[in-house]
């Protein structure tokens, strides 16, 4: 543990950081499922009325499967649209619009050679976990990953940043960067008292990062 209260330990978002942006795969969806993004958003607020629970939140805490989130989300769709909308390819459209962000994972990379712990945080899909952490180098760069899917909580609530901080080898919260796409995923990181960095971008991620552990 730090006792000067620098930095030693990033912690890292998967998807929109170290990957292509997430709205590209969302707009593949529309254009290969002919279903408009925003009916999307809108069949989950529909399931959240009805169920009390939003279901994208219950697909990324494993109290949702995947296979009756996407039941779920035709059935609702069915009487906006007029038909049931295809859904069975949803996984496979998303992760063939979905790419490695090479620079940002060099500077992962980078970052691990110069003597930082690393951490991976990700609120992702039970089911589609032999799909991403094949993508890039996971367990090379990483030597912690904690997934939503597995441990029945989500960014942004604390619990998943103190439960990656504990497994981490109980880190203080000054000890850690924090990046991630979602702005407040970020603010719940500078609520505990991390750094953080909201990616939007690789130029300006990458300058912000850079800077802050002194690459």
């Amino acid at each position: 543990m730090s006792e000067d209260g620098r930095i030693t330990t990033v912690i890292s978002d998967f998807g929109g950081v170290l990957t292509t942006p997430l709205i590209q795969s969302f707009a593949a969806v529309q254009d290969q499922t002919g279903l408009p993004f925003e009916e999307l958003v809108k069949g989950m607020r529909r399931i959240q009325e009805e169920d009390g629970r939003h279901p994208l939140f219950e697909l990324e805490t494993g109290r949702l499967s995947e296979a009756d989130f996407l039941g779920k989300l035709g059935h609702a769709l069915e009487p906006v649209l007029g038909r049931r909308p295809e859904l069975h390819r949803f996984r496979e459209i998303y992760f063939d619009a979905l790419h490695p962000n090479e620079p940002m994972i060099e500077l992962m990379r980078e970052a691990k050679e110069g003597g930082y712990g690393m951490g991976l945080l990700t609120n992702n899909v039970r089911e589609w976990e032999p799909l991403w952490r094949t993508m890039l180098p996971v367990d090379e760069i990483f030597e912690v990953v904690v997934d939503s899917g597995f441990v029945g909580m989500r960014k942004p609530d604390r619990e998943i940043y103190d439960l990656t901080l504990e497994r981490m080898g109980g880190l203080a919260p000054a000890e850690c960067l924090f990046i991630d796409d979602t702005d407040v995923n970020c603010d719940t990181a500078r609520e505990l008292g991390m750094s953080a960095v909201h990616y939007r971008d690789n130029d300006q991620a990458i300058k912000e990062i850079r800077e802050a552990l002194a690459l």
